[in-house]
């Protein structure tokens, strides 16, 4: 089981992740209700396309654009659809 803490609370778990270049890409529906709000912040990778960002709440604080996810992934990533990846400080293992 790959689990997703961040200020002491795990936010993520699942034992189907999907790993493209080290990170581990966890199905939405294995983060819990809550942790995820939208942010506007965007980016583009040439072979993923445009990823979209949440800001990650825990334990009464924020890590903003913590989280990215591809809603529409190009064609070589379509394994990540539907998934979310975690950073700044997210440890994930």
């Amino acid at each position: 089981m790959v689990k997703a803490v961040w200020n002491g609370e795990t936010i993520a778990e699942s034992d189907t992740t999907v790993v493209v270049e080290n990170n581990h890409y966890f199905p939405l529906e294995s983060v819990r209700p809550g942790v995820l709000v939208a942010s506007a912040t965007t980016s583009v990778c040439p072979w993923k396309g445009t990823a979209g960002y949440y800001s990650v709440h825990a334990g009464g604080r924020e890590n903003r654009d913590a989280a990215w996810y591809y809603a529409e992934p190009k064609a070589a990533a379509a394994e990540i659809r539907g998934r979310v990846a975690f950073w700044k400080g997210v440890e994930v293992g």
